[in-house]
């Protein structure tokens, strides 16, 4: 063993230990105060990346996961809306039916047929939603996004054509047949229930896609998780074996940078 004064190699050492030490200590320190196992992307470049691009995956899914709820909203309003449109067509066409019976006052019933067109008029005008026309106009097709990359178009079938302009009763005072403008009722009637059933099926195809979305959403989550969440049971460990070792790492660098003192006996 040569004795140096100008180089002590040994206590370079020991703070090279030093340094060392106190670094993964303040790392699994910080992993402690932040719950993160990464917290810049020089912690795990390729991890850091993956899990931002799945972090982006999760806010559009969220977000389509609204978008559908917004799509059966509207689904629900212009369901509610045309089922009412039905049961006003039936009882118009029980009207009709009546007005064959020789004991039945046909004004009367003339009266109620116009007083029911009205009452669809005014649902075919008013059915809104958010202030958009769902059966009148061209409101009948709307896009969501659905997915990350996915787009549904609702579209349950242009009944703007089907708006009531007036109820003929077949001639004043008799009711032979009901007609709504130039439509029949049948043909109105069958025109409601194709809207229904369409609604119907973009309600089921809704409910698949929003199933997905849960799904895929907790399982992009639980991989965020396991790329960013830190292991505290370890990280506690890591920092109290880097406090015990830092405390040992500073006595030893201590008692190396005062080992040349060693010489001065060499002079006594």
């Amino acid at each position: 063993m040569s004795f140096n004064i100008n180089t002590n190699l040994g206590a370079l050492d020991a703070y090279n230990a030093l340094a060392k030490i106190n670094a993964s200590t303040t790392k699994a320190q910080l992993n402690l105060a932040t719950q993160k196992r990464i917290n810049s992307v020089s912690d795990d470049t390729s991890g850091y990346r993956v899990g931002k691009e799945l972090q982006g995956q999760i806010t559009l899914m969220t977000s389509a996961q609204g978008n559908i709820g917004s799509a059966k909203n509207i689904l629900s309003t212009a369901e509610s809306a045309l089922s009412n449109i039905n049961d006003l067509l039936n009882q118009i066409a029980g009207k009709a039916a009546d007005a064959n019976d020789p004991s039945k006052n046909k004004d009367s019933i003339a009266k109620d047929v116009l007083a029911l067109g009205d009452e669809i008029n005014s649902i075919f005008t008013n059915t809104k939603f958010n202030s958009t026309a769902l059966l009148s106009g061209s409101g009948h097709s709307f896009a969501f996004k659905t997915g990350v990359s996915e787009t549904t178009t609702i579209d349950f079938g242009d009944l703007s054509g089907l708006a009531l302009g007036s109820v003929t009763t077949g001639g004043t005072g008799a009711v032979t047949s009901a007609t709504v403008g130039s439509v029949d009722i049948s043909a109105m009637q069958s025109a409601v229930e194709n809207a229904l059933g369409s609604i119907g099926n973009y309600s089921q195809r809704l409910n698949v896609k929003s199933d997905y979305l849960t799904s895929a959403i907790t399982n992009a989550t639980a991989s965020v998780s396991r790329l960013f969440d830190a292991d505290m049971a370890m990280e506690q460990l890591n920092a109290t074996k880097g406090s015990i070792g830092g405390q040992v790492a500073t006595s030893m660098l201590s008692q190396l940078n005062s080992a040349p003192q060693n010489i001065l006996s060499l002079f006594k």
